[in-house]
């Protein structure tokens, strides 16, 4: 299982060259400092973390500052900073999905499976719309074994784009997972008829059928097996 990244923030940011940065007030655009933004937008994010950190000292109070200053972290490899300053740009009260989406993925990869939870139902609520939302969350309810809740979330996100073939393999997973080898056969024989190229949906037919079907098939499938072969699941 690899490090989760977080998901892209889009920032609507002027190019500034040569111009010291300044305080300036967050705005509805996503913009908390055009010279900080700038950094993330080229992907450095060793820059945006010491830009940020400079306008964080000038603007304790700028939640978009601490929001981007978690997502540079992120992108580092630095999990407790990250979920620190998520956390900061929650309390100061900004309400965007894609904040809640990322937090809830930081919590997932940490471990904290409720708070993940917690996290990525609010991102569904803000940004419904967004098929990541409901993926995540699906993501969040199978790790804790809420395969009905997990279900939904992962249809409601194949509903929003069809043409996800890791929501199509977690589905496949959740339906194995509550006993139903017809209906998770069914999805992996059609994620690999469809999907070729995606190696966990056909490794995960291959050990579902041997398990089914050849000389193990008294024995219910083995769910880790399962597990490992859906590793390009991002979690």
């Amino acid at each position: 299982m690899h490090m989760l990244r977080p998901i892209a923030i889009v920032i609507a940011f002027a190019v500034l060259i040569g111009v010291a940065d300044s305080p300036r007030a967050w705005s509805d655009e996503g913009v908390c400092n055009p010279n900080a933004d700038y950094f993330l937008g080229t992907e450095d994010y060793v820059q945006a973390i010491a830009s940020h950190r400079r306008l964080i000292a000038l603007q304790p109070d700028n939640a978009f500052a601490h929001y981007h200053l978690g997502f540079a972290y992120g992108m580092t490899g630095n999990r407790a900073q990250e979920l620190a300053e998520y956390r900061e740009a929650a309390a100061l009260g900004l309400r965007q999905w894609d904040l809640y989406l990322n937090l809830g993925r930081a919590l997932l990869e940490s471990g904290d499976l409720p708070g993940a939870t917690d996290a990525l139902t609010t991102a569904v609520a803000l940004g419904p719309d967004h098929p990541e939302s409901h993926f995540n969350l699906g993501l969040a309810y199978e790790r804790r074994g809420i395969l009905p809740a997990a279900r939904e979330q992962m249809a409601a996100s194949l509903k929003l784009d069809p043409n996800q073939p890791d929501a199509r393999n977690m589905l496949g997973l959740i339906y194995a997972e509550a006993d139903d080898y017809s209906h998770a056969r069914q999805i992996w024989t059609e994620l690999v008829r469809t999907q070729p190229d995606f190696d966990p949906a056909r490794r995960n037919l291959a050990i579902l059928n041997h398990m089914v079907d050849g000389p193990n098939r008294e024995h219910a499938p083995d769910l880790r097996e399962l597990r490992t072969a859906s590793a390009a699941d991002p979690r």
